[in-house]
């Protein structure tokens, strides 16, 4: 008998965990509570050009993004961005992103010259004389950094480098969680020095392998390529207010307003949703896993995309664009040259720049509180003193991902353990989701997969019935 699994959560997990059930037979379901599938997975016209709102880029060294895409048939619109440098926006200048470094973290201090004055650069040097590694124990990486290497290195390479991934502050975020290799060496090596040398030297067994891809037309037509290959059965503006479980091992969903609640059986549950409304959803049939997710806090951001003629700048952009630390008191965070990082928008942009900026912090909501030409404004003012734009935009959009993006505070990777370990425990429910293992779309898609094989598991099995975990 075909088995009925609901994913809740029209996201890029919501949809590649719904494509492997479908795969394997299973009967699906998806319901997502906005109005359109594919979270920050969203692609739309610029200026008469194809342009992402959200994410921009899979991670090409880890393959589950890139395999899926080729599997759903994109595989020919695969792309690599053009050969070209990343800068740090600092101290009135954009500099090079230095070469050497991990996440910011540098291994050869003489490559900062510009970036940092000699007495800065000299600190650095000091991490090899000072005590206290190898570590043994999770910390917020901006802490260790600043620690070891001193301030000016975790204030203007590890803070805007992070917060172009998590958008939050380096002296909160965990070390093990973000950088997971650096951690592992910090617990074999007596230097950090040492141990950004020993992650380098671990990924240089793949040399010439682009560290990104793209798709042709926006990563964003991912997520409805994925929705159609998957045949799952979708339904969007549908809010999941509670699921339990029910007789004959089954489960019981609630969807739609309170007088007007909606039921929906099925087999098994994915919850592909941000910890928050997890929580609430887990909250009778897995409190423990309930508690854990509501310690986890987000972030909030905004996109800028932008439209620029070429003859706003004095000199058109030849790097992909520039990371801006947070202690420069910038409206923006980063910026790409979208149309100079990928070929194929330079190719149908002809005399147009495109590029996009981002804005907003963790706990830092009130700059997206502002009206769409204040935040606009703002971005124009800094790409002024940046890099010399004058003029205005052929055309602008502001897009807000309210709380889009988990923070992986200290501790984060023992908390989503917990989480899962409790889950796991409550045969035909699974988690996933960006909050757990990775930000990135190739994260996402793995532990996607993992919750599928996870419930399909359960779902091939003789177990009871599922229950409230003890």
């Amino acid at each position: 008998m075909q088995r009925h699994v609901v994913v809740v959560g029209g996201g890029i997990s919501g949809l590649a965990a719904a494509y492997h059930l479908r795969a394997s037979g299973a009967e699906v379901s998806v319901l997502e509570a906005s109005a359109q599938i594919g979270g920050i997975l969203r692609v739309s016209d610029l200026a008469g050009l194809p342009v992402d709102e959200g994410a921009e880029s899979l991670l090409n060294r880890r393959p589950e993004a890139v395999e899926l895409a080729r599997e759903i048939g994109l595989g020919d619109d695969i792309v690599y961005p053009a050969g070209v440098t990343a800068g740090v926006w600092s101290r009135g200048a954009i500099r090079p992103l230095p070469p050497h470094t991990v996440m910011g973290v540098p291994s050869r201090p003489e490559e900062l010259t510009g970036l940092l004055d000699d007495a800065e650069i000299a600190r650095i040097g000091d991490d090899r004389t000072m005590p206290g590694l190898p570590l043994a124990h999770d910390v917020a990486i901006g802490r260790l950094v600043a620690e070891r290497m001193g301030p000016a290195v975790a204030e203007r390479l590890v803070e805007p480098l992070l917060g172009g991934v998590y958008a939050g502050h380096a002296e909160e975020l965990s070390l093990q969680a973000t950088v997971p290799a650096l951690a592992a060496a910090v617990g074999k090596e007596a230097s950090l020095l040492d141990a950004v040398e020993t992650v380098q030297n671990q990924a240089s067994a793949a040399p010439g392998t682009p560290v990104f891809a793209g798709i042709r037309g926006g990563v964003g037509r991912l997520a409805q390529a994925v929705a159609t290959a998957s045949g799952a059965s979708i339904q969007t503006r549908t809010t999941v207010r509670a699921i339990a479980p029910a007789a004959g091992a089954k489960w019981r969903l609630e969807t739609g307003p309170a007088p007007f609640a909606e039921v929906m059986t099925a087999d098994a549950v994915v919850l592909a949703v941000p910890p928050s409304p997890a929580a609430r959803l887990l909250d009778r049939v897995v409190p423990d896993a309930a508690r854990e997710l509501r310690q986890v806090e987000q972030a909030s951001v905004a996109i800028v995309s932008l439209a620029v003629p070429r003859s706003a700048f004095p000199q058109i952009p030849e790097s992909s664009g520039f990371l801006v630390p947070p202690v420069e008191g910038r409206t923006i965070k980063a910026v790409t040259f979208s149309s100079v990082k990928w070929p194929w928008l330079a190719e149908l942009a002809g005399d147009i720049v495109v590029l996009r900026a981002s804005v907003g912090r963790h706990r830092q909501a009130g700059e997206l509180q502002r009206s769409d030409d204040e935040i606009v404004d703002g971005v124009l003012a800094d790409l002024a003193d940046a890099v010399g734009l004058a003029g205005r935009p052929v055309e602008a959009r502001v897009t807000r991902w309210g709380g889009g993006l988990p923070q992986y505070a200290v501790g984060h990777v023992e908390r989503m353990d917990r989480v899962r370990a409790a889950v796991a425990n409550v045969p035909g429910l699974a988690v996933c989701g960006a909050a757990y293992e990775g930000v990135g779309i190739a994260a996402c898609v793995a532990l996607a997969r993992t919750a599928a094989d996870s419930v399909l598991a359960d779902l091939n099995s003789t177990a009871g019935e599922p229950g409230p975990a003890s």
